[in-house]
């Protein structure tokens, strides 16, 4: 069976979309462009309406592209509202969050365990394939799904389900196998990451997974995905700092810099807080990078608020950020919020923000100058991914997924060479 796969989203949809493409070709599948395949699973994202409107695009062009193949519509957007995913031109199949580790028994049935879904077989990790072979360098392992908190704007509970974890077994197995396969660098990521393990018998933590993982006897370098403000403790990032096992870079929410907007928000933490849990990761990782999400224009934002956020920005250790304009989800408390922000002001808003982001990133790669750090090659070796978060394009020397040191030579353009 000849199989496409497209992913929209998260770190977490990118997960499930990998597992899913190891148990296919642990069975026999084999991967094929989109035109050429008997399959097309479209795994979708609902954070946005325009999140939503991309996977309707990318479903109405398989069906152009390629009427004669089966086509599954699994993700956020499929479990929110199936029934418009449905009505699409060739009528795609749809697969709620719930069932998605279904969806390779639909397809291929027979020869998938309870193992094999959840660690201890191939279809977990996948059956020994090489780095690259599946569009990526880093395996993205989902260590957590769901989640039990209740921001205003955010439909993502209603699509995930309450918070699962991963216990440390299968992780540590999930791990193993990735480096067996050739990866050398681990994502652990989830919907909502910091939760961890509070629905495990006995209760764990994230803190007590990394502490596990630190200890994993292969060399493989993780990293941590994002993690909510509250979620992140002293003792979390000084293991980080320590170890040398974790790659310097922190993913931190803020959403926004005004108390008023965070609490209008439903978001459990402060300004203060946030910056307390910044700097202490500038203090203890001077070189990591440390990036935020930023929602501009949500409902009641007033002038004010909005300078908040941008005054706290110019002024933070940010490395980069992630900026969305508000728009309304049908199904959540901001949806009926009073003062909506005009749609010219929550652009405008957004645009400033998204120049700060630019100016932190320039500022970031500046200091990076001169700097020696280990990554590992993509596009070919042309490219370091390096551990703080940079993309440095290098004269190429080998192939993708090599473990190697580049200095970084130039910030503008970013520019860097291999001293090993």
């Amino acid at each position: 069976m000849r199989y496409a796969v497209t992913t929209f989203g998260c770190r977490v949809n990118q997960a499930d979309s990998l597992q899913m493409e190891l148990r296919l070709r642990a069975r026999g599948a084999t991967p094929a462009p989109v035109a050429d395949a008997d399959v097309v699973v479209v795994n979708s994202c609902s954070v946005t309406a325009a999140a939503d409107q991309g996977v309707r695009q990318t479903l109405r062009r398989v069906a152009r592209e390629n009427p004669d193949a089966r086509v599954i519509a699994t993700g956020c957007y499929a479990t929110r509202a199936g029934h418009e995913i449905a009505g699409l031109p060739g009528a795609p199949e749809v697969v709620p969050n719930d069932d998605k580790e279904t969806i390779v028994d639909r397809l291929l049935p027979g020869g998938g365990t309870t193992a094999d879904r959840f660690g201890d077989g191939p279809g977990a990790c996948g059956a020994l394939i090489s780095p690259g072979n599946i569009g990526r360098v880093a395996f993205m392992l989902r260590v957590q799904t769901g989640c039990d908190e209740a921001c205003a704007y955010c439909i993502i509970p209603s699509t995930r389900g309450r918070g699962r974890s991963l216990d440390h077994r299968h992780v540590l197995s999930a791990i193993r196998r990735a480096a067996e396969s050739g990866f050398n660098e681990v994502v652990l990521n989830g919907v909502h990451l910091g939760s961890y393990g509070r629905d495990l018998d006995p209760p764990s933590s994230l803190t007590a997974l990394l502490r596990a993982v630190d200890g994993h006897p292969s060399d493989v370098t993780c990293r941590i995905s994002s993690l909510e403000p509250m979620d992140c403790p002293a003792e979390l990032i000084d293991l980080v700092a320590s170890s040398g096992r974790f790659a310097p870079h922190f993913h931190l929410p803020l959403q926004h810099g005004s108390d008023a907007m965070l609490r209008r928000m439903r978001r459990p933490y402060t300004l203060d807080g946030y910056r307390r849990v910044v700097d202490r990761v500038r203090g203890r990782l001077p070189q990591a990078a440390i990036g935020a999400d930023l929602i501009a224009g949500f409902p009641g934002e007033r002038d004010e608020d909005a300078r908040r956020t941008l005054d706290y920005v110019a002024a933070s250790p940010l490395t980069y950020l992630h900026v969305f304009p508000y728009s309304p989800r049908e199904g959540t408390e901001a949806c009926g919020l009073p003062d909506r922000v005009p749609g010219p002001v929550v652009r405008e808003r957004a645009r400033a923000l998204r120049d700060a982001g630019a100016d932190l990133a320039r500022r970031f790669r500046g200091r990076q100058v001169g700097a020696v750090r280990p990554g590992l090659t993509l596009d070919g070796g042309a490219v370091v991914a390096t551990d703080n978060y940079l993309k440095v394009p290098v004269p190429p020397r080998g192939g993708a997924n090599q473990r190697v040191r580049v200095r970084i030579t130039g910030a503008e353009p970013l520019a860097g060479v291999l001293v090993s």
